[in-house]
């Protein structure tokens, strides 16, 4: 606390902005100063992935998955040597039909099925794309990894996708 007195004797008194042994004019880095220079750099969006192609059919489970890599960046903030990690920590999927899937997956291709979609009607020119919220852990000179307090989302391109409709047809063999 700083105390200055009046000409009429009155104390106030204001809070601290820095330490006695802290030059005011240095830099403070802040988890707000990191956050932004995120949003600059940009988190990896990621194409989503479709099983079996760009056509599939009417109440055929379709396969979504996306191939995400690691984000490990070094950067210079403030005069502050900085290490950035982001990971994906949720998944959403749009199908562009109205729905919207959430996983905490990345899925995989066929067999494994982990994230998949039956398309109820058929449609041309079906968007689908999936959108990654990523946690980000940073530290400061080699320090201790701190996380910073909100999620980051990239939101992927978008494919494109026919939804067809089959017909049976019985044969003689």
């Amino acid at each position: 606390m700083s105390c200055l007195e009046d000409q009429e004797g009155i104390q106030q008194c204001y809070p601290r902005t820095f330490e006695e042994d802290e030059d005011p004019d240095d830099p403070e880095l802040t988890e707000g100063d990191v956050l932004r220079a995120v949003r600059e750099i940009g988190l990896p969006s990621l194409q989503v992935q479709i099983q079996p192609g760009e056509e599939t059919l009417v109440n055929v489970e379709t396969i979504f998955y996306a191939e995400p890599e690691p984000f490990e960046r070094s950067i210079t903030l403030l005069g502050f040597d900085i290490d950035l990690v982001a990971e994906p920590v949720r998944y959403t999927w749009i199908h562009d039909d109205g729905t919207v899937a959430t996983t905490s997956r990345p899925g995989k291709p066929y067999p494994a099925m982990d994230v998949t979609h039956r398309y109820r009607e058929p449609a041309d020119d079906v968007h689908p794309r999936v959108d990654v919220t990523y946690q980000v852990r940073y530290r400061v000179d080699g320090g201790a990894w701190q996380t910073i307090g909100q999620t980051l989302l990239a939101s992927g391109p978008a494919a494109e996708l026919d939804v067809r409709e089959a017909a049976p047809v019985l044969t003689r063999p």
